[in-house]
């Protein structure tokens, strides 16, 4: 995966930032170090023999049969479908960037160039690993170093047997992982390279599933749906709600609003006026007086 998503950022440079697959093709010439080290790292996530990919695929689907809970075998029917659709589109990766008619424009054609070695480096390191690692780790992963390997990092109840069980599944199992691999790469093949036109005739044939997967299963309007526009909501209603009028109204706002109002009132009463201050202290000597006078009479 890091070899292929370094490749693609390799091509993403020789194209000059375009990464649409559809306007691209015809790189192969033109780029040739990435596309072998895209190649193998393809060859690597489909589960190519004795690629790094091949050994853990491999395990996988195995153990997924040989799973003895209810859901071993709709587990193993996934694996499969799975190893089918990543080769498919691991290819169509390949085949729609490297092969065919360059469907980018001229100009971008004339500076189509190859990466650097600070890029391609990287690429080499990584490509090794993709050929090589399974073969050196897999004694140590799976095999007979497994326990010492591992230790106490992965647990494994007594009772757990599914990596020697998976040495005794049929030999169809062992092999659906090679022809999932094969069938995926064939299809590519035949819609992108021998066929080119087939994709297109496809969707204008079942244009409703052909939007519905455009869209990616409409998931993103779902989550938008589901989940972005009920956060607004709820995040409207604390702002409307509890900011604006419970914290604004009743809180240090509302206390500071309070404060200017009186303040404000007082101020009117300091018109500066002499007369004003002389009535002001003319009624609060006869309120004075009435009091002293009332007090003594009781």
């Amino acid at each position: 995966k890091a070899l292929l998503f370094l490749g693609a950022g390799s091509v993403i440079h020789a194209v000059d930032g375009e990464q649409d697959m559809r306007h691209m093709g015809g790189l192969r010439k033109y780029i040739p170090k990435t596309y072998w080290m895209m190649v193998i790292g393809t060859l690597a996530l489909t589960g190519f023999p004795f690629t790094a990919g091949y050994f853990s695929k491999d395990a996988i689907i195995e153990s997924a049969f040989a799973g003895h809970n209810a859901f071993a075998g709709y587990a193993f029917g996934m694996t499969v479908i799975a190893a089918l659709m990543t080769s498919f589109y691991s290819w169509r990766l390949i085949f729609l960037t490297f092969h065919g008619k360059p469907r980018a424009s001229h100009e971008v054609m004339h500076h189509v160039h190859e990466s650097p070695m600070v890029m391609l480096v990287p690429l080499f390191i990584l490509a090794a690993g993709a050929l090589l690692a399974g073969i050196v780790f897999e004694p140590y992963f799976l095999g007979e170093g497994y326990n010492e390997f591992w230790r106490t990092a992965l647990f494994s109840g007594p009772e757990n047997h599914i990596l020697h069980d998976r040495h005794e599944v049929p030999g169809w199992v062992v092999a659906s992982p090679f022809v999932a691999m094969v069938v995926g790469f064939a299809l590519a093949w035949q819609f992108y390279i021998r066929s080119p036109g087939t994709p297109k005739k496809i969707a204008e044939t079942h244009r409703g599933l052909y939007a519905f997967l455009l869209n990616k299963w409409y998931f993103d309007e779902l989550y938008d749906f589901l989940f972005v526009r009920t956060a607004k909501r709820v995040g409207r209603f604390l702002w409307k709600t509890g900011d604006v009028k419970i914290i604004d109204g009743f809180g240090p706002d509302a206390i500071s609003a309070r404060v200017l109002d009186v303040t404000g009132r007082a101020v009117k009463l300091q018109s500066g006026y002499l007369y004003h201050y002389a009535f002001a202290m003319m009624i609060g000597v006869a309120v004075l007086v009435t009091w002293m006078m009332v007090g003594g009479a009781s």
